[in-house]
């Protein structure tokens, strides 16, 4: 048998990373990490989750400040952000969560924490700083980058993307977004809602491609309102440094070209895996732009080499990085061969109002010839949401032809919260019924998730047939008020 250095060796401080090394130290086994950079939590915690919801909440409260007529208080005028305070405070938050994601942290567990750039240089192997340290298993999840699509002009014209924009020195004037998906939009309100003009630029007819179009125009008319301007079905043709200003050239569906100008270009159009420099091509592991080729074991080609998080192509999301780190360790320390299932995975995109999903959306559901049913419930029609001015957004439930529950979205106030309880619930395999007659906290928003099920089966409990059975069973005298007599 072979000797090794470690029993698992994990490379990328991100989620998928931390969640394995944790995991496996704690069972016991001798294990390795290294991270590129100088300080882990990965993209997450420095580019991505944490300073952009920090960035939201912000921008969330300067909007109330500026909004404080609608809740009847007086209507005060706001000084303009001073962007240097913004990033002040997202850096302190990210401060605080990176004690939780430190060195020492892992040493305690007894984990091996090493900074470098690795490289294989053979299956079991990698060469890092001079030294070879190898690995009975090794973890790949090193995730992964904004990616620099082919427009021309770009290489020539400075921009940002999400590793720059929440250290700005200034807040911009103006914006252009290239991209509708979850980070142009997230952030195209949350620099809108602080004073900057944005624009955002996508080539499909609607922003967040992957939702229902209904639901994400529901986004989209909000951000309109406040101010931000969209040009969609509209390709990028070139980019171009003025100086003071960027240019960007689009062709909308017309084929008419538009100059759009502004002082800032955030790039929001995908990433790329993270595989440059591993060495992956020297040892035989197979990947291509999308990421590194797994199977639902989250295993390479090499069965004892694992890719988890962004690098593998799959979901973007920290907490689907933090699920596959969980099968790692499954079938790397515990050996139980447990495969990955993303059936009722969540989502959440952090614009206001925010928008949620778990399971098969309309879209989804048509790709795959299901014959399904829409159920909805509106957030105006909920008493905790018009006190506290919320009145746009809804809940869609899909049913297949069973009638079974294969997927949720909700537009509105804290809708990442409230899917929550549908993750339970669809995971759990939890009868519909269940919730329907389960006894909600009154007055929450969270009535709305009981309501739409209890809207499914309201025509079927007080149907006719129901009530003749009742009157003939039970000498029920039927209506003690009619429209007419109301009149009267």
């Amino acid at each position: 048998m072979a000797d090794y250095d470690y029993d698992i060796g994990v490379i990328g401080g991100g989620a998928a990373g931390l969640t394995v090394t944790s995991g496996a130290a704690q069972l016991g086994a001798k294990t390795l990490l290294v991270e590129k950079e100088k300080e882990l939590g990965g993209d997450c915690l420095h580019f991505g989750c944490v300073p952009s919801k920090t960035l939201i909440k912000t921008a969330h409260v300067y909007h109330q400040m500026k909004n404080a007529k609608a809740f009847g208080l007086p209507q005060v005028e706001v000084p303009p952000v001073d962007f240097g305070h913004v990033s002040k405070r997202i850096k302190s938050v990210i401060s605080i969560i990176q004690k939780h994601d430190s060195e020492e942290r892992f040493c305690n567990l007894g984990a091996k924490v090493e900074f470098g750039d690795p490289k294989f240089t053979d299956e079991h192997t990698i060469q890092l700083n001079g030294k070879d340290l190898s690995a009975k298993y090794w973890v790949i999840a090193t995730g992964s980058s904004p990616a620099a699509p082919p427009i021309e002009g770009l290489d020539k014209t400075p921009y940002i993307t999400n590793k720059e924009i929440f250290y700005l020195d200034h807040l911009p004037e103006s914006m252009i977004i290239l991209g509708g998906g979850p980070i142009g939009t997230e952030m195209g309100q949350a620099f809108n809602r602080l004073g900057t003009k944005v624009y955002i630029v996508d080539r499909g007819e609607q922003i967040l491609g992957k939702e229902d179009k209904d639901m994400a125009d529901g986004v989209m008319n909000v951000m309109r309102s406040e101010g931000v301007v969209f040009h969609l079905n509209s390709s990028i043709e070139a980019t171009k440094d003025l100086g003071r200003q960027k240019q960007v050239v689009i062709k909308n569906a017309e084929g008419k070209t538009i100059r759009l100008r502004a002082e800032t270009i955030l790039v929001a159009m995908g990433r790329s895996a993270n595989v440059e420099e591993l060495g992956l091509e020297d040892i035989g592991v197979k990947f291509d732009k999308r990421g590194i080729k797994v199977d639902k074991r989250l295993r390479t080609n090499h069965k004892h080499i694992y890719a988890a998080g962004d690098v593998n192509g799959g979901f973007q999301f920290t907490h689907a990085a933090g699920y596959e780190g969980g099968i790692v360790i499954s079938n790397a320390i515990f050996h139980l061969p447990r495969k990955t299932d993303y059936t009722f995975l969540p989502w959440c995109t952090y614009s206001d109002p925010e928008l949620a999903s778990i399971g098969m959306n309309e879209k989804t559901a048509q790709a795959a010839g299901i014959d399904y049913a829409v159920w909805t419930e509106e957030f105006k029609d909920n008493d905790r949401s018009l006190a506290e001015g919320e009145k746009i957004g809804k809940i869609k439930m899909i049913l297949d032809e069973k009638e079974k529950p294969v997927g949720v979205q909700i537009l509105g106030p804290r809708a990442g919260d409230l899917i929550s309880e549908w993750v339970a619930t669809l995971n759990g395999k939890v009868k519909l019924s269940t919730l329907a007659s389960a006894v909600h906290p009154y007055p929450t928003i969270g009535e709305i998730n009981k309501k739409v099920a209890g809207t499914y089966f309201s025509p079927k409990i007080f149907s006719n047939k129901i009530k003749k059975s009742l009157k003939f069973f039970f000498n029920l005298k039927g209506r003690a008020c009619t429209p007419e007599t109301c009149e009267e």
